[in-house]
């Protein structure tokens, strides 16, 4: 179990938007940052982080909370797992005591299967580096690559003993269970043995965006014709090959910066492009390009740079990829070797500036890329070259953006030496079934904003006063409630002539304790149980402690509370409220002190309150000529006359809700 040490240490190092700018790329928007939600599919920015408050929320999927929250959310940690990422992150020291053997046993099979695949490629790596076998196989291959040390330990290359079974006897030998193993594919078992998947290979363990190790490819050092080349996981609860980049994690932090990506094809290309000092580089691993491949990128950049071999069949075969670059709305242009190279071969040789010259001044665009690729087939042959447009424009229909689309053609109709007017009927046929659905959708979201406008209208109508005002209690409490400021009190006295007088004193509060007595003194409690809830939980939370600092508080509370915090939070970084004062609901403005804020935003409470029971007594009211109504018309008065006093008190007409 992590200490309590261990764990202030991580809340106190850890910022918000440096963890989340490790997985999401993030832009300045004011004081906060924005980006694009990492847990749903979309193009507009709904994502936001604010590094005053150390919270992030994702209006798209209503998550949020702190740098823990996100990792466990994003990387679907626990609780511990988050902590010792971040501990890793910030290099500190874990302090932990000894787990119990119930405890041991609590722990998921997800973490299970990350405790067996880490284990796995650290041994890879230590029989790599420290058997005769390792060194003289896998060591002396590694090397002939051109792989430093550095460059091995930072992939963790390793090597699996070409023993039936070295792995999986190692690893039940330290406690690790079959059935583990099994199911991360590392061992295959039969009727009546079980033996290693990669025996014999050179081992590349494949990161998560955070680092953890979902699978491996192995490579084999044999001329073994009936053994692939290279293997792979199988797929598992871990490891997806279509939404996993091989070096992802090694090059999240470059791709942000540098606001590009390169794109390869093989494991020894990224890791040699790393040596070489681009690190902006990730594989799709040999496999064929995937939208969750492509969508994890787009996290980071809207740039991919394709980066293909000199094998002009190769080429006309990876082409294809570009299409759903393009339809995801990102940027993509291709960059070319000279024939016999590849991005491995090149980079090995070539100096790292004369390397980013040359990436630089080959990258083209994709439309400059397949005209100059397809136009030494088309020659001279006019249906060749007719189809080579087309399927260009093919390639541009796939493009969301429209302005893009048009200038697309545009370039395509001075490259190609044709028409714009033919070229957009091309793109106007090729899209038609696009295009009508997109009207058909337009249509629909066009009724159905009508209707939203006009429940919009009505429920501005009968907006729930009592949950807003409740809600602000609670967005104050959070901001505010450890703040101390002077509120003005008005008590009743008896004066010299023994009357009854109101005098005006001026008392030192903290909010939370202002809010507390105020909603005491009325003996008024929330409605909303959640609202009600977190309440208690804050009011608790400030008797209990001298200082409130919120990641703190986030730490320690319950899950269920956790998001709406965050949501309440973040509410006034994502809208201002607009209007409210018809509604008789009061914001803080920047002319007004925190001690009017909480004053103004109670008696707002009050007086709804008291509408409600000036309602509920006038419905009592019966038109009975038998039934005496004196009384209640009487405590009607009495309350309508309070509403009168809470009018002055707020220094504005306040209007009957209904």
């Amino acid at each position: 179990m992590i200490t309590k040490e261990t764990i202030d240490k991580v809340y106190e190092a850890a910022r918000v938007e440096e963890v989340i700018g490790d997985f999401v790329l993030l832009k300045r928007a004011g004081s906060n940052y924005k980006g694009l939600s990492p847990f749903s599919d979309e193009r507009s920015p709904s994502f936001m982080v604010s590094p005053v408050k150390q919270i992030w929320k994702d209006f798209s999927s209503g998550k949020g909370g702190n740098s823990v929250a996100f990792i466990m959310e994003h990387e679907h940690f626990t609780y511990p797992e988050a902590i010792r990422y971040l501990a890793r992150k910030y290099n500190i020291e874990i302090e932990e005591t000894e787990l119990s053997n119930e405890e041991k046993e609590v722990a998921n099979e997800k973490e299970s299967l990350y405790l067996v695949s880490e284990f796995a490629s650290n041994y890879f790596q230590d029989v790599l580096l420290n058997t005769e076998e390792g060194k003289a196989i896998a060591y002396t291959y590694f090397k002939e690559r051109g792989f430093t040390n550095d460059t091995i330990k930072k992939f963790n290359l390793g090597y699996s003993p070409n023993t039936w079974d070295a792995l999986t006897k190692e690893a039940l030998g330290k406690g690790y269970k079959l059935e583990f193993l099994e199911k991360t594919g590392l061992t295959i078992v039969g009727e009546d043995k079980q033996f290693d998947r990669f025996k014999g290979r050179v081992m590349f363990p494949i990161q998560s965006m955070s680092g953890r190790v979902l699978g491996f490819g192995g490579r084999i050092l044999t001329n073994d014709k009936k053994a692939a080349k290279y293997l792979n996981s199988p797929e598992s609860d871990l490891y997806h090959k279509s939404k996993v980049l091989y070096g992802i994690f090694h090059a999240k932090q470059a791709i942000a910066k540098l606001d590009n990506c390169f794109l390869v094809e093989g494991y020894t290309d990224v890791i040699q492009m790393h040596q070489a000092g681009i690190e902006n580089v990730v594989s799709s691993s040999g496999t064929a390009l995937t939208p969750d491949q492509i969508r994890l990128i787009n996290r980071l950049t809207k740039n991919i740079t394709v980066l293909f071999d000199g094998d002009a069949a190769g080429l006309r075969a990876s082409i294809r990829g570009i299409d759903l670059i393009l339809e995801e709305g990102m940027n993509v242009k291709v960059c070319t070797f000279p024939d016999g190279e590849d991005p491995d071969s090149f980079a090995k040789k070539t100096p790292l500036q004369d390397l980013t010259k040359y990436l630089e001044d080959n990258a083209m665009d994709f439309i400059q890329f397949k005209a100059s690729l397809l136009m030494k087939d088309a020659k001279n042959d006019p249906i060749k070259k007719a189809d080579l447009i087309r399927d260009m424009v093919a390639s541009i229909s796939k493009i969301p953006d429209r302005i893009k689309r048009e200038v697309y053609i545009q370039e395509v109709s001075r490259i190609m030496d044709i028409s714009e007017e033919v070229l957009f009927n091309t793109l106007a046929q090729l899209v038609k079934k696009d295009i009508n659905e997109l009207g058909k959708k337009n249509k629909e979201e066009q009724k159905a904003f009508e209707v939203v406008k006009n429940e919009n209208v009505v429920a501005a109508a009968n907006v729930d006063i009592q949950f807003e005002l409740e809600h602000k209690i609670i967005e104050i409490l959070l901001i505010y409630g450890n703040v101390e400021d002077d509120f003005e009190e008005v008590l009743l006295k008896t004066n010299e002539n023994g009357e009854l007088v109101e005098v005006k004193e001026v008392n030192r509060y903290k909010v939370h304790q202002r809010i507390f007595l105020s909603l005491q003194e009325d003996e008024i409690e929330l409605a909303n149980p959640l609202f009600k809830n977190i309440y208690n939980d804050l009011i608790h939370y400030f008797n209990q402690n001298e200082s409130f600092v919120l990641d703190q508080y986030l730490s320690q509370l319950p899950s269920e509370f956790s998001q709406e915090v965050t949501s309440i939070l973040m509410n006034d970084e994502r809208e201002t409220l607009h209007n409210w004062e018809t509604k008789n609901i009061f914001v803080k403005g920047k002319d007004k002190t925190i001690s009017q804020y909480v004053s103004e935003t109670i008696v707002t409470l009050r007086w709804y309150l008291v509408n409600k029971i000036i309602d509920e007594l006038k419905s009592s009211i019966t038109k009975d000529s038998e039934t005496d109504n004196t009384e209640t018309l009487s405590m009607v008065m009495d309350y309508l006359g309070l509403t009168n006093i809470f009018s002055k008190k707020l220094g504005r007409v306040i209007s009957r809700h209904n």
